[in-house]
């Protein structure tokens, strides 16, 4: 009877489980800076930064979301703890200033095709015949080879 009801009460638990996701350093640290040298978490290997992975780990024992860590960190340490930049006001351009650079990129692109194709396939050029020396050059050459 007892094994049933440990097998019944695993069964109830295990899909609470499943719901929560576990968050691990690594989900953190790639994410977050270190506020002293300002590279990623998971690049920094400085004091400060040993001190903010144990506050993350603690906070990931304790069972906090990856937001609620994150909020954590920002309050501790201010905004600049945040390796994304926010998706309004001036960093916003962070994301919108490389995607406008690839659109301005392939019309150029796709331009300078275009006009290059127009340019060496217009019907009825013929290109000019050469003159004075080089087709005396030209003739000499031909004829050496006998064509």
């Amino acid at each position: 009877m007892l094994p049933v009801a440990v097998l019944a009460l695993l069964a109830l638990a295990t899909p609470g489980l499943a719901a929560a996701p576990q968050v691990g350093i690594a989900d953190i640290e790639d994410e977050v800076m270190c506020p002293i040298c300002g590279t990623l978490l998971e690049l920094a290997y400085s004091p400060q930064a040993e001190r903010q992975r144990v506050y993350v780990k603690r906070l990931i024992v304790e069972g906090k979301t990856k937001a609620q860590i994150k909020d954590a960190l920002v309050a501790q340490y201010g905004r600049e703890v945040l390796a994304l930049p926010e998706g309004s006001g001036f960093s916003l351009s962070a994301y919108l200033i490389p995607v406008i650079a690839f659109l301005a990129a392939i019309a150029a692109l796709t331009v300078g095709v275009l006009r290059w194709r127009r340019h060496t396939s217009q019907p009825g050029s013929t290109p000019t015949p050469p003159r004075g020396a080089d087709a005396e050059r030209l003739d000499a050459d031909l004829s050496r080879y006998d064509l």
